[in-house]
């Protein structure tokens, strides 16, 4: 093999192996958000728009990290748990520049369809 498609082939592993330690990280990470059941954390999701220009100040690609109260709860304890989802993320230096690097613009949280909150 020649040493140029020796080295693509790394650089894509990297790449995939970097992936894949970020999510692992990321679905670590919120799974341990709330430790007394007040939330279960069901997943992430990458959303890329496409129809915004790569040069847009408007946000384009953002992470939605999603979580599933047993029952809806009050409105203060939603404005709760958004912060503390937010500050978990935000007090993990590595995983928001890793995001960043990745060219996230931004973070937002859901506890059910209709909605998400916005963390940075």
């Amino acid at each position: 093999m020649p040493a140029r498609s020796t080295s693509f082939a790394f650089a894509l592993l990297s790449t995939l192996a970097a992936s894949a330690a970020q999510a692992e990280n990321l679905d670590v990470l919120m799974s341990q958000v709330f430790n007394n059941g007040q939330a279960t954390y069901i997943g992430y999701e990458s959303v890329e728009r496409e129809d915004i220009p790569a040069s847009s100040l408007v946000d384009r690609k953002y992470l939605i990290v999603d979580f599933r109260f047993q029952s809806q709860p009050p409105e203060e304890q939603l404005q709760a748990s958004v912060h503390k989802v937010c500050m978990t993320l935000l007090k993990n230096r590595d995983l928001i520049r890793t995001l960043s690097d990745s060219g996230y613009d931004m973070v937002s949280v859901a506890f059910d369809r209709r909605s998400q909150f916005d963390c940075l």
